[in-house]
């Protein structure tokens, strides 16, 4: 049976644990320069219907590291963006190449694609969830403060795709969510019952971040959401992320946002910019963790 990674949950924790440390050694084994081509011959296909940088430029160049290659695909270049069923793009691509990585707005548009495909499918983006960013967020937690379990991770802002996603890894890593959003923008509610006592959901980002090893955020309005700016920034202008929030929380605690980011809006520039913030280094572990990934998917 093919494996897919279309949330966290489709991998159980003890293989998501090995995930992101095995990311951990890969990163060591790239800064030392050594050469390591465990998918030499693969080929990637990468379907984008949003936009990406870091999404883009990660899964490229681990496939590039890993003596792979990695194809670029955008609505105007594949008949998917001329009408052409999900179903049967994914049968002709799944029969090419030897995986594929797909950005999007409809989860259920991945969950079609991968039903139909015969390599591993991994979901880069849907508007539900957003797994390959906490697979770097937690790698990036344990190696500034160990081990992620029992420790406790605030959530500020919209109950979006990342909060979906933080939820899934509450569950499978073992760690109290704190969550704190405006009235009328928390999670799915199905999302959050499934995940028990390992959430909690307020609407007071003090209460929240109060004692919180990890403080993460997110942009106001995700893409596809810009035209409701303007209500948005009323409606969460007290969940920005700043220094007296930040002081509420550990006083070791991080700060990580998964980009972009507005400074000023979700989260104010001295925090972001500031010795708590872990910011740049999950950056840059979206390459490690989706390396770990790649291995562990095809390998």
């Amino acid at each position: 049976m093919t494996q897919h990674f279309l949330t966290l949950l489709d991998i159980d924790p003890a293989n998501l644990n090995h995930i992101v440390r095995r990311a951990t050694e890969l990163k060591a084994m790239q800064h030392a320069g050594e050469r390591y081509e465990p998918l030499y011959g693969k080929v990637m296909g990468m379907i984008f219907d949003k936009s990406s940088t870091r999404t883009r430029v990660s899964f490229e160049t681990a496939m590039a590291q890993f003596g792979g290659h990695a194809i670029f695909l955008s609505p105007r270049d594949t008949q998917l963006g001329r009408g052409e069923p999900v179903e049967d793009s994914a049968r002709v691509l799944s029969r090419m190449v030897d995986v594929i990585m797909i950005r999007t707005f409809s989860h259920e548009m991945v969950e079609r694609f991968a039903a139909y495909s015969r390599v591993p499918v991994i979901n880069a983006l849907t508007d539900m969830y957003h797994p390959c960013q906490l697979l770097a967020d937690v790698q990036t937690f344990i190696e500034h403060h160990g081990d992620i379990t029992g420790k406790t991770i605030a959530w500020i802002g919209d109950g979006n795709n990342m909060c979906h996603s933080y939820i899934n890894a509450a569950r499978q890593f073992d760690f109290l969510l704190r969550i704190a959003t405006p009235a009328g923008y928390e999670p799915n509610a199905d999302i959050m019952h499934a995940a028990g006592d390992r959430i909690y959901l307020c609407h007071d980002p003090m209460e929240a971040v109060h004692g919180a090893d990890m403080v993460a955020t997110d942009v106001w309005a995700s893409m596809g959401q810009e035209e409701e700016q303007r209500q948005r920034e009323k409606s969460f202008a007290t969940f920005q992320v700043t220094p007296a929030l930040m002081a509420e929380a550990n006083s070791d605690a991080l700060f990580t946002h998964c980009l972009p980011a507005h400074r000023g809006e979700e989260v104010a520039a001295e925090v972001i910019d500031g010795s708590q913030s872990v910011v740049w280094d999950a950056a840059e572990n979206r390459l490690h963790s989706q390396k770990a990934l790649l291995e562990y998917l095809l390998k």
